[in-house]
């Protein structure tokens, strides 16, 4: 996004100031993509000749020979016809002395995209691999590379109606950017009549491409049917719509820049296919705002994906109504969760369920696991230590609630579990230190001798996810002082490969790590003397009787 001071030095270029020869470094690669259509082969002949703005400060300037390269991709889709066009490339690059890489891709198969699309990406894909590979070999800054396309004012146009009958914001309406990276379209003022007339006057051919005739193509349709009446009415049209689409491309960054602030300060939590955001902070940004918020999070989840204006106002339904998940493009599955927005791909909720626990309540692991809580009162005049102990080795009485396990979510009193010989991990925690208020304690001591819960209890959740880097705690035993959980799990024997699996759980997504699932519980949450509410986790296979699990 320029400044003003960037966006008038393009109008009125400073002189360039020669470099101290000590700072001087190797010159940058400037690779030109060339099909060889008019509009390409105009770009190759002019970087020779002319001068051409770079988008590097200097404004129109010529290029040092020994910068110039060519990349040329064959898609072999018009058959005879694409190996012409290489032939006519490898001889314009061998009468201007220009190195060639030539790259040859096929079309098997597209997943999914439209031809158009797929070709576009292998182009792009085969430039950014060839600029990384000559700044290899001559130690040039990869940032001081330039790809050049031939990008016309012509295509600005046909990009800019294409995109609005297919419906589209700012970004897709800004068109094709003068710049993007080290992506520059150095002919984006002129037109395509002007460069063939340019390559005539030169006495320098093309080669043209038959399929730009049918009108079959959106683009072709735009071009020989829409243009031609739009531009009856303005005489201008490329002018006014360049002009059109300069604006809407810097307004559209500078909106992108405020939401990429106001998203980071609502990530609660991210990690590899996974991205919690707060929902109020969320729900009370401005919704142009928050629709690019959303895309933004989206992107960095399943960039390969396209979301479209329903999906995003989908899941901004679910953040305004607090409640309701929607699935998007590429199995994202997007959700409200206990004030929090969280998006999770399908590859992450295969490898461990990160979300909240009720408590009391159940969600799915890794490695067909399930983690369940429960709430226990310590009974009047026991020692809660050791009453904690004695529920810890699977002896719990009366009072002890844990979700039905039909799925129903009803609440049933288990007396005891495990059942004898379960595969089970059980932590026992003191519900004060997970903040409940000593008035709700006061109301659980006054309670009916039924062993009713209080209200307030049964509102408790917990965030459960996988170790991530910095994390820490203060294991068990070591009063107070606090451990990095990498060593914990390199002391329990836990293989890097497999730590991923390993539940955490913590108070909220990023909060204090309250147990380790398997392995440590956090002396900040042991059982004291003075503990009178227990809330007990376990995590056990999930089998048959199980019935269906709720995350």
């Amino acid at each position: 996004m320029p400044t003003v001071s960037q966006h008038f030095a393009r109008l009125h270029p400073m002189p360039a100031r020669a470099e101290h020869p000590a700072r001087a470094q190797a010159p940058a690669p400037v690779v030109l993509m060339v099909s060889g259509g008019a509009d390409s082969t105009a770009l190759l002949v002019m970087a020779c000749t002319s001068k051409l703005d770079l988008r590097d400060g200097r404004g129109p300037s010529r290029i040092a020979r020994e910068r110039l390269h060519v990349l040329h991709v064959n898609h072999h889709l018009r058959g005879e016809a694409s190996d012409g066009d290489e032939r006519f490339v490898r001889e314009l690059c061998a009468r201007y002395g220009l190195p060639l890489c030539v790259e040859h891709a096929s079309f098997t198969d597209l997943s999914g995209k439209n031809l158009e699309a797929a070709a576009r990406e292998v182009r792009y894909a085969a430039a950014r691999r060839y600029v990384r590979e000559l700044c290899e070999q001559t130690g040039a800054p990869r940032s001081a590379a330039r790809i050049l396309t031939a990008h016309t004012a012509s295509d600005r146009v046909e990009t800019f109606f294409m995109n609005a009958i297919k419906g589209s914001g700012p970004a897709g309406l800004s068109s094709i950017p003068r710049r993007r990276n080290i992506i520059v379209r150095p002919l984006i003022d002129m037109n395509h009549a002007e460069l063939c007339r340019f390559l005539e006057v030169a006495g320098i051919g093309w080669r043209e491409d038959e399929s730009n005739e049918d009108v079959s193509y959106l683009r072709n349709f735009i071009r020989h049917r829409v243009v031609p009446v739009a531009t009856e009415r303005n005489g201008n049209l490329e002018r006014a719509i360049g002009a059109t689409c300069d604006i809407l491309g810097e307004e559209d960054a500078f909106m992108s820049q405020l939401a990429a602030r106001s998203l980071r300060a609502c990530v609660r939590r991210e990690q590899e296919g996974l991205i919690v955001l707060d929902a109020a902070r969320l729900a009370s940004a401005e919704v142009a705002i928050a629709r690019r918020m959303v895309r933004l999070a989206y992107r960095g989840l399943a960039p390969e994906e396209r979301l479209e204006m329903r999906h995003v106002e989908a899941a901004l339904a679910c953040v305004a109504t607090g409640e309701g998940s929607v699935t998007l493009p590429g199995g994202v599955d997007a959700r409200m969760e206990f004030g929090t927005f969280t998006m999770r791909t399908a590859a992450a909720r295969e490898r461990l369920a990160a979300g909240w626990l009720p408590v009391p309540g159940r969600m799915p692991l890794a490695n067909h696991t399930v983690i369940e809580s429960g709430i226990v009162r310590v009974p009047h005049g026991e020692d809660p230590i050791a009453f904690a102990r004695s529920c810890a080795d699977g002896k719990i009485g009366t009072g002890t609630f844990f979700p039905g396990a039909d799925g129903s979510g009803k609440k049933v009193p288990v007396p005891i579990f495990p059942p004898p010989g379960a595969d089970l991990l059980t932590a026992c925690i003191d519900a004060a230190a997970l903040g409940y208020a000593e008035r709700d304690l006061e109301r659980l001591a006054e309670s009916s001798p039924d062993g009713a819960i209080p209200a307030e209890a049964l509102t408790a959740r917990l965030w459960v996810d996988a170790p991530a880097a910095g994390d820490v705690m203060c294991p068990l035993g070591m009063h107070g002082r606090s451990k990095k959980l990498s060593d914990i799990l390199g002391a329990a024997r836990v293989p890097v490969a497999e730590r991923e699996s390993v539940p955490v759980v913590r108070t909220a997504p990023g909060g204090a790590v309250v147990w380790v699932g398997g392995i440590r519980l956090d002396d900040r949450f042991k059982c004291t003397a003075a503990t009178r509410l227990l809330i007990i986790l376990k995590i056990k296979p999930v089998t048959a009787s199980d019935g269906r699990v709720d995350g």
